[in-house]
């Protein structure tokens, strides 16, 4: 290969720099792809071609560098998928947060399952996500694409998504991308692109665990580096993070991707390189494979740094290997195209349409309700109230289809810093587009008819009040009033949560706390919906109104499931992926704190708030009432290097079905380190028929409640843990204490990323006996 095709491997184009007028443009092809090409960015995300004209250009755009090229190497296609492919008529699923609030790891395995398949009916090799980012500062507006607060819980969602997308092997797979590798949600201030301020400890233990769990267990095939820095150093920089520990101590063997434009940012954004030349200089040497969304860095100024050794031939073969080696494990050589007459059939499915319905179904996480909820079927009228509540464009997040088309025609306007970092050419086709999704009012009024009441009331951003008279005349008037509230995902001015959409309030943005204020005193029972990506809310809203239901970024059939709740047609059962502030003056507020995280000083709360979250993590309602009745251990003395198990027997108390998580924490009070109050170890989901019970059944490793020593080493210490159970991280079950015992002679424990849980129902317990745990 020559250096100009090495470079190639390297680089990205955007797919609307190969398109002219909606077509391929084989002109520009041979501009852009006369070398070759590593990327090709988002043929269905960055425009809006229909899922088969995709593929077409897809099809064309390999079959140039195939016959048209000096070596014929194939592209990799790369697409995001945050919330399934974002792609026009691709399905659109929940967003991450809510998908982690299923608790339910198979629901997102069969998620990127999904993913998979619409990807390569389409052409595309490449997805970017999962998102691993530890969050516990819900004012950085990416909280929604990601899986909460708890690295574990984050761990368990991102292991099985990234199966799901990769499949048993990479020729019918597609390469999942975690990102941001790492520490990108620990922020300075909650702001996007800011600075994570993270010792090492608790870099490894937190936020670095859920990346290497995808790699050492999950076989996790690319690693996407943060915009952000740590501790002084770029991510996209930092060889200690990219090579040292991602590679060196992790066994990674896959491809690095520079976030977009991360490389001139070592230049432009953070003043770490003088120049673009040193800035892929460093890049290059640190670990970073690929440049995207477009050769920029990694064109002309690598070039002239290879020139002058700032970086050495033999880092640009390593990385033009490792982008080849996937090539190859994707099957493009053999086969570089696709079935266009087959996608029809495969984008957007109605077996992955039941897939989003019941993500979205158990995502729903009941935070409150006085007895209001479920609506009965013949109890009067309802007034549908809230800038939320006929509105399907408001049911997605920031990585759909429909909100990301919107930033490209804002960037192509020069709006923002979106539109100085990329050009969109003029000719480009851009429309905007829900295809027909249905809203909260459509859902509802399928199942009510003419007894809902419609007023919006105010918009999600706006100030007016001019809608508020109609909205307090319909609820008062009503038998009941259900207000649809939150945000507006994008990345544009006009949203509220996303990407670069980050918030110093968690109040209800607009005037919606107002019109909260003006519903509830009509003295109407009032039932919140809140379609957000964060912890949203002020008191008045979370005290005065009878239920409040946190509905997250539903995706598509959101409405459906939202309307199902409120029914009483399906029994919530979502739980927090993390915890609900009060307020911003709370943040960080998290459950795995330490004993000396000022929750119990001196006086213990604030002086005017208490310091307890207003929902703890893992809490979430259901119209089924659940109790753990036994809760045992297997042992009390478990040898390092073995494990303990623990069964638990819930009953469903109530007259419906329902379902419930059973979740397993453990403490450690004895450590040479300051351990968490709690950590979470293992959950189960159940679902039980009225009158029943189940068991759950843990099997904990000692290998799994190990940390990192005084040395900086991974350790399983001997000594007692504590064991509990529960269905929230506040309302739980002390089951009892085991001790782990040593021998000097035994070789270190290693670490294990999970254990085991089962789930088994049992025979109903006749009327009026005692359940004394018998099998």
């Amino acid at each position: 290969m020559t250096r100009e095709e090495k470079l190639a491997q390297l680089g990205s184009a955007w797919a609307f720099s190969l398109i002219e007028g909606g077509q391929y443009s084989a002109e520009r092809a041979r501009t852009v792809l006369r070398h070759g090409l590593g990327h090709v960015t988002r043929v269905a995300g960055a425009t809006s071609l229909k899922a088969a004209q995709v593929a077409r250009v897809a099809n064309a755009i390999q079959r140039f560098l195939v016959t048209e090229t000096r070596l014929g190497i194939p592209a990799i296609v790369h697409e995001e998928v945050c919330s399934g492919v974002m792609a026009r008529e691709a399905t659109v699923f929940p967003q991450a947060i809510g998908v982690a609030s299923t608790w339910e790891p198979e629901l997102n395995r069969l998620l990127a399952d999904a993913v998979r398949t619409q990807m390569r009916a389409m052409g595309s090799h490449q997805g970017l996500s999962p998102v691993l980012d530890v969050v516990r500062d819900p004012r950085w507006g990416r909280t929604e694409e990601t899986y909460g607060e708890d690295p574990y819980l984050v761990a368990r969602m991102g292991a099985a998504f990234v199966r799901g997308l990769q499949g048993d092997s990479l020729a019918e797979g597609v390469i999942a991308t975690a990102k941001h590798f790492v520490g990108y949600g620990a922020s300075e201030g909650g702001l996007n692109w800011a600075p994570a301020h993270l010792p090492p400890r608790l870099l490894r233990e937190v936020y670095l665990y859920p990346f290497e769990t995808a790699v050492r267990e999950a076989g996790l095939q690319s690693v996407m580096a943060g915009y952000h820095e740590l501790d002084g150093i770029p991510c996209h920089a930092n060889g200690e993070l990219l090579s040292d520990v991602l590679r060196g101590e992790w066994g990674f063997t896959g491809t690095v991707v520079s976030d977009y434009f991360a490389v001139d940012d070592l230049h432009s954004y953070h003043h770490f390189a003088q120049d673009k030349r040193r800035a892929a200089a460093l890049a290059l040497t640190a670990g970073t494979d690929v440049e995207l969304p477009a050769t920029d860095a990694y064109a002309d100024p690598l070039a002239d740094a290879l020139d002058v050794g700032e970086v050495g031939e033999g880092q640009l073969d390593e990385a033009v290997s490792r982008v080849l080696r996937h090539k190859f494990e994707l099957g493009l050589f053999e086969n570089p195209y696709v079935d266009e007459a087959a996608v029809a059939v495969t984008v957007n499915a109605e077996r992955h349409q039941e897939v989003a319905l019941e993500i979205a179904r158990r995502s729903l996480v009941l935070l409150k309700n006085d007895g209001v909820l479920p609506l009965r079927p013949g109890a009067g009228t309802v007034a549908l109230i809230g800038p939320n509540a006929d509105d399907a464009r408001h049911l997605l997040g920031d990585y759909s289809f429909a909100a990301h088309v919107e930033s490209l025609m804002q960037a192509r306007e020069r709006q923002g810093l979106l539109g100085q970092m990329m050009t969109i050419p003029d000719d480009l086709e851009i429309e905007e587009s829900t295809d027909g999704l249905p809203s909260v009012r459509d859902a509802l009024m399928a199942r009510l008819g003419d007894r809902v009441r419609y007023a919006r009331g105010c918009d999600v951003i706006d100030t007016s009040k001019d809608g508020f008279d109609e909205a307090v005349a319909a609820a008062a008037a009503a038998d009941v009033a259900v207000l649809v509230l939150g945000d507006r995902s994008g990345l544009t001015t006009q949203a509220t949560t996303g990407e670069s959409r980050d918030r110093s309030s968690l109040e209800l943005p607009g005037v919606q706390e107002d019109l909260v204020r003006a519903v509830v005193a009509t003295g109407t029972p009032v039932v919140a919906v809140l379609v957000a990506g964060r912890p949203v809310g002020g008191d008045f809203l979370h005290e005065e109104c009878a239920a409040v239901l946190m509905a997250w970024l539903p995706g598509q059939t959101g409405a459906q499931a939202i309307a199902e709740v409120l029914l009483g047609e399906v029994n919530p059962s979502g739980k927090l992926p993390i915890s609900y502030p009060r307020s911003v003056g709370q943040i960080p507020v998290f459950y795995g704190h330490k004993v000396s995280g000022g929750r119990s000083h001196w006086h213990g709360d604030y002086v005017d708030s208490p310091v307890s979250p207003r929902y703890c993590f893992g809490h979430g309602l259901g119209y089924a009432p659940f109790v753990i009745e036994q809760a045992t251990l297997d042992r009390t003395e478990v040898t390092a290097g073995d494990g303990v198990a623990v069964e638990v027997t819930v009953a469903n108390t109530g007259d419906r079905a329902g379902e419930e998580v059973v979740q397993l924490y453990i403490r450690d009070p004895e450590a040479t380190v300051t351990r968490p109050v709690l950590e979470l170890k293992g959950f189960g989901r159940v679902s039980v028929a009225p009158g029943q019970r189940a068991t759950v059944r843990f099997h904990v490793p000692t290998g799994q409640l190990g940390f990192y020593g005084r040395d900086m080493n991974y350790t399983v210490e001997t000594g007692h843990i504590e064991v509990y159970v529960g269905f929230s991280s506040d309302a739980h079950t002390h089951v009892g204490a085991f001790t782990i015992t040593g021998d000097a002679d035994r070789p270190q424990v290693q670490k294990v990323y999970t254990g085991t849980v089962g789930v088994g129902e049992l025979p109903r317990r006749p009327h009026g006996a005692r359940w004394d745990g018998d099998r």
